[in-house]
């Protein structure tokens, strides 16, 4: 029994997440739309264009390759099981064990590569723009995202999720000047890794501009579907990340009741709204900057990783 109820629990956060994810979307659309005075699309408009492009025929490149077929299923089946390796309103859930930092991080990286393939497959000028300025913010990010998981390792004493949240809630942790530094790190490197502004505009479709959208844009039906859901759920899997790691307030402990994973839900939907609005007004106050300007943004996110590592041996030497 104890077996089947941890499934279950591990059940109702690989739905969690999958069912939460354009809405966090549409959240963000939404409150943007808001800040800028329009009225915008509704909450659940994300939802409804999944189910449009679900319904329409697939177009295909007569070049396109088996690569091309297969890359939107492996790049949203990777990003699921990334998103629900995060806890997120309960940790120790059954596959908690691989829940890795490390583990996400190349989960991240693989769908990654396979994305920038496909760009390339089909032969297009904007597939081959879209991979290359794709692989040259991935050379910058991962190494961020590196020192990131070797700081908060170090803290914590292990990567896994599970532990480093137990270890936040402890006493242990108290205030660090490299949990903050790691902190604004791991905000650069999701804004990044989301395509979000500065670095990139998932709304337009500017030559000069877009990254993602022009990796994509051979896509069509339940294909560019299986992409589109698997860049919202990358999104929410950021912001799980974030709060489990800096702000794990609310969190299930194994074996809880219901009335504590309840609680759990509650409190997670409700750091996902805060995030979403966040996301919304930095992204309504700042403007994108040049692709040229980007290596600069992404050099800070791992500068401040390694400016963290080094104060905790600076700290621990003394």
């Amino acid at each position: 029994m104890e077996l089947i109820a941890d499934l279950a629990v591990q059940g109702v956060q690989m739905a969690l997440v999958l069912l939460l994810a354009p809405l966090l979307t549409g959240l963000v659309r939404k409150v943007k739309a808001r800040l800028t005075r329009r009225q915008g699309p509704s909450l659940i408009q994300p939802y409804r264009d999944l189910l449009r492009l679900l319904k329409k025929e697939a177009v295909l490149a007569h070049n396109a390759s088996w690569l091309f077929r297969v890359t939107p299923y492996l790049v949203f089946a990777a990003t699921w099981v990334a998103a629900a390796l995060v806890p997120t309103f309960a940790t120790g859930l059954h596959f908690s064990w691989s829940a890795d930092l490390i583990a996400i991080t190349a989960l991240l990286a693989s769908a990654r590569f396979f994305l920038a393939l496909a760009g390339m497959d089909v032969g297009t000028s904007f597939g081959g723009i879209g991979s290359s300025r794709e692989v040259m913010i991935a050379s910058l990010a991962e190494p961020a995202m590196i020192m990131i998981t070797f700081t908060i390792a170090l803290i914590a004493g292990s990567s896994q999720l599970s532990t480093i949240a137990a270890f936040m809630l402890s006493p242990e942790a108290g205030l660090s000047v490299s949990l903050g530094l790691a902190l604004i790190a791991l905000v650069i490197v999701a804004i990044a890794e989301n395509a979000r502004i500065p670095v990139d505009n998932p709304a337009t479709h500017l030559e000069l501009t877009m990254v993602h959208e022009a990796m994509v844009l051979e896509y069509s039906s339940r294909h560019l579907a299986m992409i589109e859901f698997a860049a919202s759920l990358k999104l929410l899997l950021y912001l799980s990340l974030i709060a489990c790691i800096f702000v794990p307030w609310g969190l299930a402990g194994h074996g809880a009741g219901l009335g504590a994973y309840a609680f759990g839900i509650v409190t997670y939907l409700a750091k996902l709204a805060i995030g979403g609005v966040l996301i919304a007004v930095f992204e309504t106050s700042i403007a994108k900057m040049r692709v040229f300007r980007v290596p600069e943004f992404l050099g800070g996110a791992f500068m401040l990783g390694l400016l963290a590592s080094l104060l905790l041996f600076v700290v621990q030497s003394q």
